[in-house]
């Protein structure tokens, strides 16, 4: 009888274990973003927005700066269900070609442009996304990117000549610079101070948050306002696990992702004013480009895209008619 009642006890505390565990259903996010930076700002407004309608059903843990990987890693961590979330950019358009159209130069004009997209594609998107195992939950942005370097002001394409330059490791961005006669260089974001700072590279490319959070004007000498490409980022989640959450969790992740996407753009936009009178106050010398000259050296990639990728000059046609809002 005392065996029996043993186990008894042992069989509550293990049903009580396992309820408590239930309850206590931790969903990590993992992104790149270092502190200060626009990721950082969105990932946190969005678990927020999530735990404050949780309640106990569960909790949004965030981790930033590559804690929990780089962005191949984070995908990699989404399938085998290490992570619930990642914040992915660039790094998409090497997930499916789709994706590349967001890398066609100057193709987004503001961020009215991008949720016009959004709700005419926001379908094509989502089932390049499925197709490769991945669902997105909302758009956040990475934002408008402009050049830095150590060598010269570029105000024309040719200024790139020679120009080694850190880029994501997405197979567009690299065509486009190389386009641009630069010597573009993949490299994850979290190796690229260092990588500035010894001379490895001469420069890189990224939007104002991203450069000012991760300290870059420490290390440059020139930022060229060039806004050649904006990078969307997408809340990212594994198509196969995410739909073995419970439907009330899901139904507050989701809701969440789209109010925080606002916020998301009214902050990207105060931190284009702000962070770029940060960088101008390390003494980085700034100047603008002449984006006409880059518009006119681009027409090969947009050539190339809409002849390779499959749905290509649909996709490229659609982003641009949707351009002016009629």
């Amino acid at each position: 009888m005392k065996h029996l009642a043993l186990s008894a006890i042992a069989l509550t505390a293990g049903l009580a274990a396992g309820a408590a565990s239930a309850a206590d259903l931790t969903l990590k996010f993992g992104h790149v973003g270092k502190p200060g930076s626009l990721f950082e700002t969105s990932v946190n407004a969005y678990a927020e927005c999530a735990n404050g309608k949780l309640g106990d059903a569960a909790e949004v843990q965030t981790f930033g700066s590559s804690q929990l990987g780089k962005d191949k890693e984070l995908l990699q961590k989404l399938k085998l269900n290490q992570i619930t979330f990642s914040l992915p950019s660039s790094v998409m358009s090497s997930v499916d070609d789709a994706f590349g159209v967001f890398e066609m130069p100057y193709i987004i004009k503001n961020r009215e442009h991008m949720k016009r997209v959004q709700a005419e594609l926001g379908d094509t998107f989502q089932k390049a996304a499925q197709s490769k195992g991945y669902r997105i939950l909302g758009y956040f942005e990475n934002g408008f990117r402009h050049i830095t370097n150590n060598t010269r002001a570029i105000v024309k394409p040719e200024d790139l000549a020679g120009v080694k330059l850190r880029t994501p490791k997405g197979a567009w961005r690299v065509k486009m610079f190389e386009l641009y006669g630069a010597n573009p260089t993949p490299m994850a974001f979290s190796e690229v101070f260092t990588a500035l700072q010894t001379g490895v590279i001469d420069g890189q490319e990224n939007p104002y948050a991203q450069i000012a959070s991760a300290k870059f004007q420490e290390v440059q000498k020139y930022l060229s306002i060039t806004g050649h490409v904006y990078t969307p980022a997408y809340i990212l989640v594994s198509d196969k696990n995410y739909a073995k959450l419970p439907e009330n969790v899901r139904s507050v992740l989701e809701e969440c992702a789209a109010s925080t996407q606002e916020f998301v753009y009214t902050k990207a936009a105060e931190l284009e004013v702000e962070l770029l009178d940060v960088i101008k106050a390390a003494g980085v010398e700034v100047n603008n480009a002449d984006n006409a000259a880059f518009i006119a050296a681009s027409k090969p990639i947009y050539d190339e895209f809409s002849s390779s990728v499959e749905g290509g000059a649909d996709l490229v046609s659609t982003v641009q008619s949707l351009a002016d809002g009629s």
